[in-house]
Protein backbone atom coordinates (compact mmCIF):
# COMPACT_ATOMS: atom_id res chain seq x y z
CA UNK A 1 0.00 0.00 0.00
CA UNK A 2 1.73 2.99 -1.07
CA UNK A 3 1.34 6.49 1.08
CA UNK A 4 2.02 9.99 0.86
CA UNK A 5 5.85 10.07 1.07
CA UNK A 6 5.28 12.05 4.36
CA UNK A 7 4.22 9.35 6.30
CA UNK A 8 6.58 7.71 8.70
CA UNK A 9 6.60 4.06 10.32
CA UNK A 10 4.90 4.93 12.93
CA UNK A 11 1.47 3.40 13.32
CA UNK A 12 -0.31 6.62 15.05
CA UNK A 13 0.95 8.45 11.45
CA UNK A 14 -0.08 5.70 9.43
CA UNK A 15 -3.80 5.73 10.87
CA UNK A 16 -3.97 9.68 10.82
CA UNK A 17 -2.97 9.88 7.33
CA UNK A 18 -5.14 6.49 6.07
CA UNK A 19 -8.76 7.44 7.96
CA UNK A 20 -8.37 11.17 9.05
CA UNK A 21 -6.21 13.73 6.31
CA UNK A 22 -7.71 14.51 3.68
CA UNK A 23 -11.35 13.66 4.22
CA UNK A 24 -14.09 16.51 4.75
CA UNK A 25 -15.16 17.64 7.69
CA UNK A 26 -18.29 19.51 8.42
CA UNK A 27 -18.97 18.87 11.95
CA UNK A 28 -17.80 22.64 14.44
CA UNK A 29 -16.02 20.55 17.08
CA UNK A 30 -13.72 18.88 14.69
CA UNK A 31 -12.85 21.70 12.58
CA UNK A 32 -12.35 23.69 15.70
CA UNK A 33 -10.11 20.89 17.42
CA UNK A 34 -7.93 20.50 14.10
CA UNK A 35 -7.46 24.16 13.66
CA UNK A 36 -6.08 24.65 17.57
CA UNK A 37 -3.85 21.74 16.72
CA UNK A 38 -2.59 22.87 13.76
CA UNK A 39 -2.06 26.38 15.21
CA UNK A 40 -0.06 24.29 18.25
CA UNK A 41 1.94 22.57 15.91
CA UNK A 42 3.53 25.92 14.65
CA UNK A 43 7.45 25.65 14.33
CA UNK A 44 6.99 22.47 15.74
CA UNK A 45 6.46 18.83 13.62
CA UNK A 46 2.64 17.30 13.57
CA UNK A 47 3.75 13.98 15.25
CA UNK A 48 4.79 15.78 18.03
CA UNK A 49 1.11 17.35 18.22
CA UNK A 50 -0.35 13.87 17.05
CA UNK A 51 0.79 11.84 20.02
CA UNK A 52 -0.20 14.60 22.35
CA UNK A 53 -3.60 15.21 20.66
CA UNK A 54 -5.64 12.66 23.78
CA UNK A 55 -3.99 15.02 26.06
CA UNK A 56 -4.89 18.14 24.00
CA UNK A 57 -8.66 16.73 24.28
CA UNK A 58 -8.17 16.43 28.04
CA UNK A 59 -6.77 19.53 28.54
CA UNK A 60 -9.06 21.54 26.46
CA UNK A 61 -12.67 19.78 27.32
CA UNK A 62 -12.58 17.80 24.06
CA UNK A 63 -12.46 20.92 22.43
CA UNK A 64 -16.00 22.30 23.30
CA UNK A 65 -15.50 25.51 21.77
CA UNK A 66 -18.49 27.36 24.51
CA UNK A 67 -16.02 25.71 27.21
CA UNK A 68 -12.91 26.82 25.79
CA UNK A 69 -13.89 30.86 25.18
CA UNK A 70 -14.82 30.96 28.93
CA UNK A 71 -11.49 29.99 30.00
CA UNK A 72 -10.00 32.32 32.73
CA UNK A 73 -6.91 33.23 34.45
CA UNK A 74 -6.68 30.31 36.37
CA UNK A 75 -7.71 27.70 33.75
CA UNK A 76 -5.16 29.76 31.39
CA UNK A 77 -2.39 28.96 34.10
CA UNK A 78 -3.42 25.42 34.84
CA UNK A 79 -2.80 24.64 31.27
CA UNK A 80 0.39 26.43 31.18
CA UNK A 81 1.52 24.10 33.37
CA UNK A 82 0.24 20.51 31.75
CA UNK A 83 2.99 18.34 30.87
CA UNK A 84 0.95 16.96 28.33
CA UNK A 85 0.72 19.58 26.30
CA UNK A 86 2.58 22.01 24.49
CA UNK A 87 2.94 24.70 26.93
CA UNK A 88 3.23 27.98 24.72
CA UNK A 89 1.90 31.18 26.26
CA UNK A 90 0.66 32.61 23.04
CA UNK A 91 -0.77 29.15 21.92
CA UNK A 92 -2.48 28.49 25.04
CA UNK A 93 -3.70 31.89 25.45
CA UNK A 94 -4.07 32.02 21.50
CA UNK A 95 -6.82 29.16 21.47
CA UNK A 96 -8.95 31.12 23.85
CA UNK A 97 -8.85 34.01 21.55
CA UNK A 98 -9.54 31.74 19.05
CA UNK A 99 -12.35 29.81 20.45
CA UNK A 100 -14.68 33.22 20.92
CA UNK A 101 -13.95 34.55 17.18
CA UNK A 102 -14.97 30.60 16.55
CA UNK A 103 -18.15 31.51 18.01
CA UNK A 104 -18.53 34.62 16.49
CA UNK A 105 -18.45 33.33 13.04
CA UNK A 106 -21.01 30.46 14.48
CA UNK A 107 -23.46 33.32 15.04
CA UNK A 108 -22.86 35.05 11.68
CA UNK A 109 -22.86 32.12 9.55
CA UNK A 110 -25.07 29.35 11.55
CA UNK A 111 -21.61 27.20 11.27
CA UNK A 112 -18.03 27.16 11.17
CA UNK A 113 -18.43 24.83 8.59
CA UNK A 114 -20.60 26.71 6.48
CA UNK A 115 -18.05 29.96 6.60
CA UNK A 116 -14.78 27.84 6.18
CA UNK A 117 -16.81 25.58 3.29
CA UNK A 118 -17.89 28.75 2.07
CA UNK A 119 -14.32 29.49 0.16
CA UNK A 120 -14.47 26.69 -1.89
CA UNK A 121 -18.16 26.46 -3.14
CA UNK A 122 -18.94 23.15 -0.60
CA UNK A 123 -16.31 21.50 -2.78
CA UNK A 124 -12.90 19.79 -1.82
CA UNK A 125 -10.08 21.20 -4.09
CA UNK A 126 -8.89 18.37 -6.07
CA UNK A 127 -4.96 18.49 -6.34
CA UNK A 128 -3.05 16.15 -8.66
CA UNK A 129 0.11 16.04 -7.11
CA UNK A 130 2.86 13.47 -8.20
CA UNK A 131 5.44 14.35 -5.58
CA UNK A 132 6.00 15.47 -2.42
CA UNK A 133 7.93 18.60 -3.56
CA UNK A 134 5.41 19.94 -5.77
CA UNK A 135 2.96 19.99 -2.65
CA UNK A 136 3.07 24.28 -1.93
CA UNK A 137 3.43 24.80 1.70
CA UNK A 138 0.53 27.86 0.77
CA UNK A 139 -1.84 29.23 -2.11
CA UNK A 140 -3.71 32.04 -2.72
CA UNK A 141 -7.12 31.00 -0.96
CA UNK A 142 -5.36 30.26 2.18
CA UNK A 143 -3.79 33.86 2.20
CA UNK A 144 -7.03 34.86 1.39
CA UNK A 145 -8.49 32.84 4.32
CA UNK A 146 -5.75 33.91 7.17
CA UNK A 147 -6.28 37.64 5.84
CA UNK A 148 -10.00 37.06 6.78
CA UNK A 149 -9.43 35.39 9.55
CA UNK A 150 -7.14 37.77 11.39
CA UNK A 151 -9.56 40.58 10.43
CA UNK A 152 -12.10 38.27 13.15
CA UNK A 153 -9.76 37.92 15.47
CA UNK A 154 -8.03 35.29 15.39
CA UNK A 155 -4.39 34.33 16.08
CA UNK A 156 -1.81 31.22 14.77
CA UNK A 157 -4.12 31.44 11.62
CA UNK A 158 -1.30 32.58 9.09
CA UNK A 159 -1.42 31.03 5.71
CA UNK A 160 0.80 28.07 6.03
CA UNK A 161 -1.04 26.75 9.02
CA UNK A 162 -4.26 27.38 7.03
CA UNK A 163 -3.18 25.76 4.39
CA UNK A 164 -2.08 22.40 6.54
CA UNK A 165 -5.55 23.14 8.09
CA UNK A 166 -7.33 22.81 4.45
CA UNK A 167 -5.81 19.78 3.39
CA UNK A 168 -6.54 18.01 7.28
CA UNK A 169 -10.19 19.07 6.95
CA UNK A 170 -10.47 17.76 3.45
CA UNK A 171 -11.08 21.28 1.81
CA UNK A 172 -7.87 20.43 0.09
CA UNK A 173 -7.06 16.82 -1.25
CA UNK A 174 -3.38 17.06 -1.63
CA UNK A 175 -2.81 13.24 -1.01
CA UNK A 176 -0.16 12.65 -3.55
CA UNK A 177 -1.39 10.74 -6.96
CA UNK A 178 0.64 7.81 -5.80
CA UNK A 179 -0.97 7.71 -2.81
CA UNK A 180 -3.65 4.68 -1.91
CA UNK A 181 -5.83 7.52 -0.60
CA UNK A 182 -5.58 9.90 -3.49
CA UNK A 183 -8.19 8.29 -6.15
CA UNK A 184 -10.62 7.02 -3.23
CA UNK A 185 -11.07 10.99 -1.20
CA UNK A 186 -11.04 12.51 -5.57
CA UNK A 187 -13.84 10.39 -6.31
CA UNK A 188 -15.91 11.02 -3.44
CA UNK A 189 -15.74 14.28 -3.99
CA UNK A 190 -17.07 13.94 -7.37
CA UNK A 191 -20.02 12.79 -6.36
Amino acid sequence: MNRCAWVNEEEIYKEYHDHEWGVPVYDDQKLFEMLILEGAQAGLSWITILKRRENYRAAFDQFIVEKVATYDEDKIQELLHNEGIIRNKLKVRGTVKNAKAFMEIQEEFGSFSSYIWGFTQDTPIINDWKSIEEVPAETELSKKISKDMKKRGFTFVGPVIIYSFLQAVGLVNDHTTDCFRHPDLSEKAQQ
